[in-house]
């Protein structure tokens, strides 16, 4: 086992993995963080999306020792201004279905806007592109990031 220390949603956290641990495994058994969703394990779905020091990284394939002295954001820690403007929105538009996806997604589009707080659709949709939803179809999601857009931040 080795010691990791890191800022998990803004709290200092020191906490031991295994060699080959995943920062998925790690935030769910370790810091019982469980919104971040297990599905693939490769990479591919996004279900499992956090961000490391402000950029969206798949945590089912990042090794846990890496994040030592960085910041990470799970659906947990987005409790800001926009993290709930986002969350409100989904829900308004339908872009939450059975909701497996939704965090990953959230994540992301918090990524997304803090990056550009104006992003057209063919952007929007470019950045969606590695989270899978296989019941919404997207639009209500899309929809979701246009309405936040318009409604003026608080």
């Amino acid at each position: 086992m080795t010691a990791v220390t890191a800022t998990v949603n803004g709290r200092a956290e020191s906490f031991d993995v295994r060699p080959m641990e995943t920062l998925m495994d790690a935030l769910r058994d370790r810091l019982h963080l469980r919104g971040t969703k297990e599905s693939c394990r490769e990479g591919d779905c996004g279900a499992c999306t956090v961000l490391l020091d402000g950029m969206p990284v798949d945590s089912c394939i990042y090794p846990a020792q890496a994040i030592e002295g960085r910041h990470v954001e799970t659906i947990e820690g987005l409790r800001d201004t926009l993290g709930l403007r986002i969350q409100r929105a989904m829900v308004a538009a339908g872009g939450i279905q059975c909701g497996y996806c939704t965090p990953g997604i959230v994540v992301l589009l918090n990524a997304l806007l803090r990056h550009d707080p104006a992003p057209d659709e063919a952007t929007i949709r470019a950045t969606l592109v590695g989270n899978i939803c296989r019941c919404t179809g997207y639009s209500q999601i899309i929809e979701a990031v246009q309405m936040v857009i318009a409604e003026p931040a608080p």
